[in-house]
């Protein structure tokens, strides 16, 4: 056996060394070309970054000043130095850093002091910005000037609706680390209910569904928080709890055809549609006909928001496939605006962006390019409601409903047809007695 050669030696301590390293998902995810490049606006922030993704970009930089100002009103708030919470976040330097991908060399800790500090300076500065626009959902006035031009009464309704928006961009995402860490050092280690209330102030930033918050688990950045916050079901009445449905039976598709059809096929084969109990993603049940479906807004910022949470569950390992499976289900469902009339009537959807057609053409554009994978949890629910469409008792009564009693003026038409039918037999029935 022969020696092996100098760049083979050190290929060979470079594999052993790597050996005692686990390779994790990171937390921050940049969206690859071939993805941004069928939807070049909808991964981008408007108004401003987080982290270093974007940082820099001229679109953005407006909105660096204010980042600053922020920064000099929280520390002069905290009445703690900034070098207290340089230290505090230099101590986790290294793991703020592996929470993004593909990181440039001019952010990464460990290539220079120069970029360690640009790195630390970026994390603060970002970080205190963004503690201040959650706390704006959970303090009722903070120490800005009324004409402030994010913490104002008018910034919050013409800046903040962007804002909140750009936090909820995949490529846009500080580590919860990061707050945490502010926040601890803000209050001298002490236990500080707001540093526990992080994930409530998220919660109220973007929905009233915040009675989940205990339960929400450990979140990477507001994204995940967002997502979780749709997936878990708000905390029930006991009158609602004894009403539950049923859930979608266990049954599913052995060879993939059983695929659902659009909303307004399924009516003319007998399916209703009805609103579910709560408005989590995963409150789906069908049974006795009924396709129950949660409640959702649909507004501008409804296509980047969920073409954001699907690349998020696409990309990151284990983080699960709820809302993509979600959306799949609606893409089926939808397909032209009589589909999207249909489910308003029901109040399932609340059309906030116009016509019909609009909400259609959104749900059919989300899931181009991704694939579903096969355990998604939705073949169940294709099964069960395509084996109700294949009876043909359910389907001739929907025939018949939808014949004669499609309208008022349908069903008078069919009552007054029974009636003239009976006085014939009647009348038939007289003459035959006394003639």
């Amino acid at each position: 056996m022969h020696p092996p050669g100098p760049n083979e030696a050190d290929w060979i301590v470079q594999v052993n060394e790597s050996l005692n390293f686990e390779f994790l998902p990171s937390d921050g995810q940049q969206v690859p070309a071939h993805i941004t490049d069928l939807n070049p606006d909808a991964y981008l922030p408007q108004v401003v970054s987080f982290g270093p993704y974007h940082h820099g970009k001229d679109h953005l930089l407006p909105m660096e000043e204010h980042k600053h100002r922020t920064l000099h009103r929280f520390l002069k708030r905290s009445g703690k130095c900034l070098e207290s919470f340089l230290d505090s976040l230099r101590e986790v330097a290294q793991a703020l850093e592996e929470s993004y991908d593909a990181l440039d060399p001019m952010w990464k800790v460990g290539s220079s002091e120069d970029a360690a500090s640009k790195f630390l300076k970026l994390m603060i500065t970002d970080g205190c910005f963004l503690l201040e626009i959650l706390r704006t959902t959970t303090e009722e006035k903070l120490d800005y000037a009324v004409n402030d031009p994010i913490f104002s009464s008018h910034g919050k309704l013409h800046i903040m609706p962007h804002i909140k928006r750009d936090m909820l961009m995949l490529e846009n995402q500080l580590p919860m680390l990061v707050l945490h860490r502010l926040v601890a050092v803000e209050s001298d280690g002490k236990k500080n209910p707001y540093s526990d209330n992080l994930v409530f102030s998220a919660l109220t930033l973007y929905s009233n569904n915040t009675t989940v918050s205990k339960d929400i688990g450990k979140c990477l950045h507001v994204l995940d928080v967002y997502r979780k916050s749709l997936l878990l079901p708000e905390k029930k009445s006991e009158e609602k709890k004894s009403k539950e449905k049923p859930k979608l039976p266990k049954e599913g598709s052995k060879d993939g055809e059983e695929m659902i059809w659009s909303a307004t096929k399924l009516h003319e084969h007998g399916i209703k549609f009805s609103k579910s109990d709560t408005s989590s993603l995963k409150d789906i049940s069908f049974a006795s006909g009924v396709l129950r479906l949660p409640m959702i807004t649909v507004d501008d910022t409804t296509w980047y928001v969920f073409l954001n949470l699907i690349l998020f569950e696409h990309f990151h390992v284990g983080a699960g496939n709820e809302v993509t499976s979600y959306i799949f289900l609606m893409d089926k469902i939808i397909d032209k605006e009589g589909d999207v009339a249909l489910l308003e009537a029901q109040g399932i959807i609340q059309n906030a962006i116009g016509s019909d057609k609009a909400v259609a053409e959104l749900f059919n554009s989300l899931c181009k390019e991704v694939t579903l994978e096969p355990e998604s949890g939705l073949d169940p629910g294709h099964a069960a409601v395509r084996k109700y469409c294949k009876n043909s008792w359910f389907t001739w009564i929907a025939a018949l409903c939808h014949t004669y009693f499609g309208s008022p003026w349908s069903v008078l038409s069919l009552v007054a047809a029974i009636l003239l039918f009976a006085i014939a037999i009647i009348q038939t029935a007289y003459t035959m007695i006394y003639h």
